[in-house]
């Protein structure tokens, strides 16, 4: 006889999230900086603009994926490449998910680069939030040393736009 049990419902992160994932601190995936390595950087935040400790903050690019967890600070980075503009009319972006206590399901959201200002004016997604401020919270701002900062604000007033995938 065969049974067909119900899918298990999500579950907050919990206490030990940070805990668990230690061994991630400090390393860049993949250990090697590619060629064309861009340094990204940027603060987690709660919906009050107080910094998330304990969050992961993930990024895809073509075949480059990175990780890295939130500091005390809420800061995180990693490195990337910046992509080529893709098919579609789509700028170049790098795809970001984050993982924080208290979640049932990780973020999704984008990362824009500021220096593509009319690719950025003219792709599909972007275009489709409507609201200028709103978009504004997926473009990055320059950085030191040629990187950029990208600062995740998890609700409230400038809230990052996020995606259902």
């Amino acid at each position: 006889m065969s049974t067909t049990l119900p899918p298990t419902p999500s579950q907050t992160i919990g206490p030990f999230f940070r805990f668990g994932m230690e061994w991630l601190s400090g390393r860049a995936i993949p250990e090697a900086e590619p060629p064309g390595a861009l340094t990204v950087t940027g603060r987690v935040l709660d919906g009050d603009g107080e910094p998330v400790p304990d969050a992961l903050v993930e990024a895809w690019q073509g075949s480059v994926f990175a990780r890295s967890l939130t500091d005390a600070e809420g800061r995180f980075r990693f490195v990337t490449v910046k992509p080529t503009p893709a098919a579609g009319g789509q700028a170049p972006h790098v795809e970001v998910s984050v993982f924080a206590r208290g979640l049932l399901q990780r973020l999704w959201t984008r990362l824009y680069f500021p220096d593509e200002a009319a690719a950025n004016e003219a792709d599909p997604l972007l275009g489709a939030v409507g609201d200028p401020a709103r978009a504004a919270t997926l473009v990055a701002v320059p950085g030191e040393d040629g990187g950029v900062v990208f600062d995740v604000r998890l609700q409230g007033e400038g809230e990052t736009v996020f995606f259902a995938w």
